[in-house]
């Protein structure tokens, strides 16, 4: 006899009809709601929009960075700025003594051994003139005085404003106390003082200035100054005088 059929498995649906309504239902829902955008897709055109902005403010500040130094040059060659003049104009010798246990004796054999003590105090007047046509602001200036390189003492100037197209005199004082001297340069310095009745000094110093515009310091400008000076010891006063300047530096 044939098989008899099973009447379940005749009966049973297809299994792919139980699960098309909800693939149909799916669909639906995906028709009427639309994808969102995928997370890599949103950062990178999170980063396309930042590096604009970056891209805008540089060229913003360059613009703005060229526009201030535009102006500057404007002001420059409307003012023509010149370097201020500072010169030594005199040279006062309040003091000046020499002490020495052999200051009579200049003999060779003793000369090795000698000591000096120095004291000296001296007088500057300088003159600063200004030929532009806005301020200069001068800032703390300082002098040393030298004998054979060796320093001496120091004197500074308090800083000062100057007006335009005018001129002004500075005042410095330089004390040495007893500044002692050994072996070859005090010999030397009694040498000078006994026998030639002449000692050379050397005045050394720098002057910063910076020239004033619209409120705004221009950079720092140093004229360097460079004198040769020569007192007498018997008189007290000075005798000569050559004053050299570096010139300008920036």
């Amino acid at each position: 006899m044939p098989p008899t059929a099973n009447p379940t498995r005749e009966h049973r649906p297809p299994r792919q009809h139980l699960h098309q309504p909800e693939t149909n239902n799916l669909r639906r829902h995906l028709h009427h709601h639309p994808s969102y955008p995928a997370a890599g897709s949103s950062c990178s055109s999170y980063s396309a929009s930042l590096k604009g902005c970056c891209c805008c403010l540089f060229l913003l500040f360059s613009f703005i960075a060229l526009l201030i130094l535009a102006i500057v040059l404007v002001i420059i060659l409307a003012v023509k700025p010149k370097k201020p003049q500072f010169d030594l104009q005199q040279v006062g010798v309040q003091y000046m003594g020499i002490s020495s246990p052999n200051l009579n004796s200049l003999d060779p054999k003793t000369a090795a051994t000698t000591t000096a003590s120095l004291s000296l105090t001296i007088h500057m007047l300088f003159t600063a003139l200004n030929p532009n046509k806005v301020g200069i602001k001068y800032g703390e200036s300082r002098f040393t005085v030298m004998y054979h390189g060796i320093p001496l003492g120091k004197a500074s100037v308090p800083g000062f404003y100057e007006e335009a197209h005018s001129e002004r005199q500075v005042d410095a004082n330089i004390v040495v106390d007893r500044y002692s001297l050994m072996q070859a340069d005090a010999a030397d310095l009694i040498r000078d003082a006994s026998l030639n009745d002449r000692v050379e000094l050397r005045v050394l110093g720098e002057v910063g200035a910076k020239i004033r515009v619209l409120g705004f310091n221009s950079p720092g400008v140093q004229v360097s100054v460079d004198c040769a000076i020569v007192i007498s010891p018997s008189k007290q006063s000075l005798t000569y005088k050559q004053c050299g300047f570096a010139g300008l530096n920036v």
